[in-house]
C-alpha cells in the first residue's frame, strides 16, 4: 500500500491558467509535469503507480482565495482524496478559517512560504500555528528551494527548528525531506529534534544521496517519515523506488509508504 502525503490539482476554473505558469516556472529547473493538473488527471497517475489514496495540498496565494480553495478541497474529501485546507497568512480571518477548516472536516494545512510572501519563523505566523496546535490540525509547509524564488529561501532549516521551538505541541510536516536541497542543514537543525515534526519524501528522488537520506531517516525516526511525490511534478514511481532501494527492512518502507500516514490522518486501515 502506498498513501501519497503531497500532491497537487487545481479546480477545472482554474487549472489550465495555473499549469501553464507553473510549467513555465519549472520548466527552467529542468522539472515537468506528470499529469493535467486536474483531480482526475492526478487520480489517474496516482492509481497507475498502485497509490492507494493521496492528500492534496491547496495553497491560498491570496488572502482572498481561502474560502473558495477550503470549499473546493472539502469537496474531495472521499476513500481515496484526504484534502487539506490552506490560509493565508496575511488574512484578517484567518483564525476563523482554521476554525472553519477543522468544521469541514479537512485533514490539516498546506503553507507555502514562496508563494504567500513570509518566512517560517515570523513572529506573525505564530497565531497560526497555535491555533493548529489546539484544533489538532497538522501544518504541512514548503522548505527549501523552490524555482519560483530559487535566491530567496523563506524556509531554511534553522528557521523551521526556531518556528517548531516557539509551538513545540504542533504537528510541523517539512515537505521535500525536510529541506529541498539543503538536507546538509536538515541534519544539522533538525534531525532528532523530539515531538511531532515530520519530514515527507515529495520529488526528491534522484535529489539526495541515497546513503544521506538513510541517514536522515535513521536519525530521525522512521516513523515521523512520509512518503510523498509532489506530483504533477514529480511521479510517485521515483519516491517509490528510491524508498524501495534504501536499507531498510519491510517493516520500516511500510511505515514510510503508508503506515504513518495512516495514523497522522486518523484513518482506519
Amino acid at each position: 500500500m502506498y498513501i501519497d502525503f503531497h500532491t497537487h490539482a487545481f479546480a477545472d476554473s482554474i487549472v489550465e491558467r495555473a499549469m501553464a505558469n507553473l510549467s513555465k516556472t519549472s520548466a527552467k529547473y529542468g522539472i515537468r509535469a506528470h499529469t493535467d493538473g486536474t483531480v482526475n488527471g492526478l487520480k489517474e497517475k496516482l492509481l497507475s503507480c498502485e497509490v492507494s489514496g493521496a492528500v492534496i495540498l491547496p495553497i491560498a496565494t491570496k488572502p482572498t482565495q481561502q474560502t473558495t480553495i477550503n470549499n473546493w478541497a472539502a469537496s474531495l474529501k472521499g476513500d481515496f482524496f484526504y484534502p487539506f485546507g490552506s490560509v493565508h497568512p496575511q488574512a484578517e480571518d484567518r483564525l476563523e478559517e482554521l476554525e472553519r477548516i477543522k468544521e469541514l472536516g479537512l485533514y490539516g494545512i498546506k503553507l507555502h512560504p514562496d508563494y504567500q510572501n513570509f518566512f517560517v519563523d515570523e513572529k506573525e505566523l505564530i497565531p497560526v500555528y497555535k491555533k493548529c496546535a489546539e484544533l489538532d490540525l497538522p501544518v504541512l509547509i514548503h522548505s527549501g528551494f523552490d524555482p519560483l524564488s530559487p535566491d530567496l529561501i523563506h524556509c531554511m532549516p534553522d528557521a523551521a527548528a526556531r518556528a517548531f521551538d516557539k509551538v513545540p505541541d504542533m504537528t510541523m510536516i517539512l515537505a521535500h525531506g525536510g529541506a529541498m536541497n539543503e538536507w546538509d542543514d536538515v541534519e544539522k537543525y533538525l534531525v532528532g529534534k523530539k515531538g511531532n515534526l515530520y519530514f515527507d519524501v515529495a520529488v526528491i528522488a534522484g535529489r539526495i544521496k541515497p546513503e544521506q537520506l538513510t541517514r536522515i531517516i535513521k536519525n530521525h525516526g522512521v516513523e515521523r517519515i512520509l512518503f510523498g511525490s509532489d506530483c504533477p511534478w514529480d511521479t510517485p514511481a521515483n519516491e517509490i523506488e528510491m524508498i524501495k532501494a534504501l536499507p531498510l527492512t519491510d517493516e520500516e518502507k511500510d511505515m514510510i509508504f503508508y503506515k504513518n500516514a495512516l495514523k497522522l490522518l486518523k484513518l482506519n486501515k
